[in-house]
């Protein structure tokens, strides 16, 4: 099962990475100034990874594929890291969207 790791930034700020069981990040969200606005991240999260819809597909400047995970608001909640093509892009939203609803929360605020 996967997991949300809560760290923090050296900026003070708190975010968030959805790791897959294999510990790879699948996810990271931007900087939040609360451990409780972190956490609102992570529900959101979990309940809009189950939305296909909410998967937004980007190109990056150097061409390569990464996607955007929106809550219903249009707000970004979350962002993947660079593909080396969209079959592997599409393999992490997979991935995404079963690990996040059920994953634990684990802190790593040391």
């Amino acid at each position: 099962m996967g997991k949300f790791v809560i760290t923090l930034r050296k900026n003070g700020e708190f975010q968030f990475n959805l790791k897959a069981t294999n510990g790879q990040v699948i996810l990271t969200s931007e900087g939040y100034t609360t451990k409780t606005a972190c956490l609102n991240g992570i529900e959101s999260v979990k309940k809009n990874a189950a939305v296909e819809e909410r998967f937004e597909i980007k190109e990056a400047k150097n061409g390569k594929p990464f996607f955007n995970l929106k809550a219903s608001n249009g707000q970004v909640i979350g962002a993947s890291q660079m593909y080396a093509s969209e079959r592997t892009m599409k393999q992490g939203i997979a991935s995404v969207m079963k690990n996040a609803p059920e994953a634990a929360v684990v802190e790593e605020l040391d």
